[in-house]
């Protein structure tokens, strides 16, 4: 007979107090339309680098006729015996004026809007840690709104970086905010909602709102014309996030881990009345006296440094790190690749974004299937064979309009395959860490991505070298990154790690060609026969899906 020890935890007594004072109502409909707005926000915030940064046709005006034809490809350089220039003409695409038209940052000084685009992806490596850990200290509501004025702020103040030093700083302070503009809300909303709901109502605003801000964001630049107005039109809306305070309450599990318990309970005191519940006060102070209970016998916990003690964990760790800065800057940079393709940029950007939905339905309907190692390294391995074949065509095929629709319906395939990825790739590591370390190993996972996106801006700049060499190299990435998905565990219906032992002894006989969706799953079967019901353990863990 198998003894089953159950631990009592304090997610679980909150669960069960929400789901008296309601977890499917109206606050959770209202937290979900937040949210929504919150995913158009980080959209258009995210994607300002690479609207600003469009790069129209360009040429030498120096010595040109007036009314003179323009060259057929952009130009550094003047006619006859010039070999510098000192002014450029632009054909704007749909009238439109980006920060590197207005400041003139082309040939010989492409690097600096280079550097600056790279300068966001520093201050989200700065920031995502150092607001996380605030998170922890004053709560995630606040540091929710104050992401979100960073964000906004950071922005603005690009309006006036009109030199590089400027520029850099301003962009950094924009990135700052990076991730946790997001993620606050997705653990307020995830925390307030049913357990049983938290994937597909999460996963589906993320789908439909990011993919709706991230098609919107190219539109609004040519609405208003110039880089300036776009800034402008896309951070205003960051103005309304203070007034979450009125709507959404404090993390119940945050302030319990404080021991204010007597503000976890007007948090849900006010659930209950929003949601048109009466609950008893006997509730409340049973859900008080089980969280004290449970927090006498919590022990001293592990830290980050203890996932490298250990070979295997330490080998899992490693390669999560890797993969995660392998896909980041895959998405990252496939994303932000709209140029030379043949067609404009606008309607290449939006194309690309149509990607995020169907591939967050597609992780809904078949990563619990075929497994999450499957998922993710599949998606890449396709993504890298669709993205190299881009670039092959760019460098063999002429330019023709059935080259073009090959070349963009390469991409789109390209982008919906990363993508898939990405978001994959995040519930992946969530399981794979044990839980005692779990939020401090994913957050340092998500900063490695972060930090290697650095590189993002300078391999797209690779192209004013060699024309097909950005995809040529995320190619390659990616189907490194699906050889690297190939020696981790299968995580899906099993028993995911708690304690670092756990973790050092999970998947131990896994070889890298074992599937989920090849096991013979004997232990439903095994289960049935002797009379018990085994809980499928991989879906104890939320999805955690981020675009």
């Amino acid at each position: 007979m198998q003894v089953v020890r159950v631990r009592r935890n304090t997610m679980l007594e909150v669960d069960k107090i929400l789901e008296k004072c309601g977890d499917c109502n109206r606050l959770q409909l209202l937290m979900l339309l937040l949210f929504c707005l919150i995913n158009m926000l980080s959209a258009l915030h995210y994607y300002s680098q690479t609207i600003i940064s469009f790069v129209p046709k360009y040429w030498c005006a120096d010595g040109l006729p007036a009314g003179g034809q323009p060259p057929s490809e952009s130009s550094c350089h003047g006619n006859g015996s010039l070999t510098t220039c000192h002014s450029y003409d632009y054909e704007l695409f749909m009238g439109y004026e980006s920060f590197t038209s207005d400041m003139n940052w082309i040939c010989a000084d492409a690097w600096k809007l280079t550097l600056g685009q790279s300068m966001f992806f520093v201050g989200s490596v700065v920031g995502t840690p150092v607001l996380g850990f605030l998170a922890d200290v004053v709560g995630r509501l606040p540091i929710l709104v104050v992401a979100n004025m960073i964000a906004m702020v950071g922005n603005l103040l690009t309006i006036w970086g009109t030199n590089l030093p400027l520029f850099c700083v301003f962009r950094l302070v924009s990135g700052f905010a990076t991730d946790s503009n997001f993620v606050m809300m997705y653990i307020l909303v995830m925390e307030y909602m049913r357990p049983t709901l938290r994937t597909v109502g999460l996963s589906l605003c993320i789908g439909f709102f990011y993919c709706l801000g991230s098609m919107a964001a190219p539109w609004v630049a040519v609405l208003m014309r110039s880089w300036q107005g776009f800034l402008l039109a896309t951070s205003l809306p960051f103005l309304l996030v203070p007034f979450f305070y009125l709507i959404v309450p404090e993390s119940i599990q945050w302030l319990v881990s404080k021991q204010k318990y007597d503000r976890a309970v007007l948090c849900l005191k006010r659930v209950a009345k929003i949601n048109g519940r009466q609950v008893d006060e006997s509730s409340f102070e049973e859900f008080i006296e089980e969280c004290k209970f449970s927090q006498q016998h919590t022990k001293a916990r592990p830290n980050l440094l203890d996932l490298f003690k250990t070979p295997r964990l330490r080998r899992n760790t490693l390669i999560l790190f890797f993969k995660s800065m392998v896909i980041t800057l895959c998405y990252d940079a496939v994303s932000r690749n709209v140029q030379g393709l043949g067609i404009s940029p606008f309607l290449m950007f939006s194309l690309s974004a149509t990607t995020i939905l169907p591939a967050c339905l597609l992780i809904i309907a078949l990563q619990d299937r075929i497994g999450r190692k499957a998922m993710a390294s599949i998606s890449l391995l396709l993504s890298g064979i669709f993205i190299s074949v881009t670039g092959g065509i760019l460098f063999a095929a002429p330019a023709t309009d059935k080259t073009t629709t090959l070349l963009v319906s390469l991409s789109v395939v390209g982008r919906f395959g990363v993508t898939v990825a990405y978001n994959s790739g995040a519930q992946y590591a969530t399981e794979l860490i044990p839980t005692c370390v779990r939020g401090q190993g994913v957050a340092a996972v998500h900063v490695a991505g972060y930090a290697f996106t650095f590189f993002s801006a300078f391999i797209l700049y690779t192209r004013s070298i060699f024309s097909p060499l950005p995809e040529l190299i995320l190619g390659l990435i990616s189907l490194l990154g699906a050889c690297l998905c190939l020696l981790l565990p299968e995580t899906l219906h099993r028993t995911l790690p708690t304690s670092l032992e756990d973790g050092e002894n999970f998947g131990k006989n896994d070889r890298w060609f074992s599937f989920s969706f090849t096991e013979q799953r004997t232990q439903s079967a095994t289960t049935l026969a002797s009379g018990h019901h085994t809980k499928n353990h991989s879906n104890s863990t939320d999805s955690a899906v981020y675009f």
